[in-house]
């Protein structure tokens, strides 16, 4: 098989196989994958069909390339725009490490065709105010709120890195937030992904 038809296969056998999503929203109720959870899996149907991944990373963009092991110059290369991360109480080195994290669980995404509903399930129906563009001070939000904010992010970030902020903002606008898990939200969010949502509320 080429490099593509082994790319397939080993999505077709990712998709059929049974994997545990051990990340748990419990203010909304939902399961979802965390990077670990499906990392190990990949590697293993990856080798199993004769794929090998390397992740790299510049100043401007994060690339996965993935190769036919039998004809090494056969490849596949995906890539993503890199990102800032300003996490609070982190220095910078913890900042990048955030921020590679982040894109290379949205490299394997993509390889993978790895789609994830829960998110925007766990929040549909319910209406709620924009959010608030620039957060001040230091609200306080519980820790179960933290939790379910928390997996908002990664939604908000994972479809604006897919080129999906249109969702991402509606999704916002429909999770009924006070003011409080509005700053807090909005605190957790890239810079390019404020932005990007930002630009949705016109």
């Amino acid at each position: 098989m080429n490099v593509y038809q082994k790319l397939n296969e080993a999505r077709t056998m990712f998709h059929t196989s049974k994997l545990k999503k051990s990340g748990h929203n419990k203010f909304a109720n939902y399961y979802y994958f965390e990077l670990g959870d499906f990392i190990i899996p990949a590697l293993g149907i990856f080798s199993e069909v004769g794929l090998t991944s390397v992740i790299s990373f510049g100043n401007e963009s994060a690339t996965m390339t993935i190769i036919n092991n039998d004809q090494p110059e056969e490849r596949i290369v995906i890539s993503s725009p890199m990102s800032t991360a300003a996490l609070k109480g982190c220095h910078e080195v913890q900042n990048l490490g955030a921020v590679q994290t982040y894109i290379r669980r949205y490299l394997w995404v993509a390889a993978l065709e790895i789609v994830e509903h829960d998110a925007l399930d766990a929040t549909v129906g319910r209406k709620g105010d924009a959010p608030i563009i620039t957060p001040r001070g230091n609200p306080e939000v519980n820790e179960e709120d933290q939790e379910f904010l928390k997996g908002m992010a990664v939604a908000c970030e994972e479809l604006v890195g897919v080129g999906k902020a249109k969702e991402a903002s509606q999704m916002l606008d429909e999770a009924m937030l006070d003011s409080e898990q509005k700053l807090w939200l909005w605190g957790l969010l890239t810079a390019p992904t404020r932005s990007a949502i930002k630009k949705q509320k016109g």
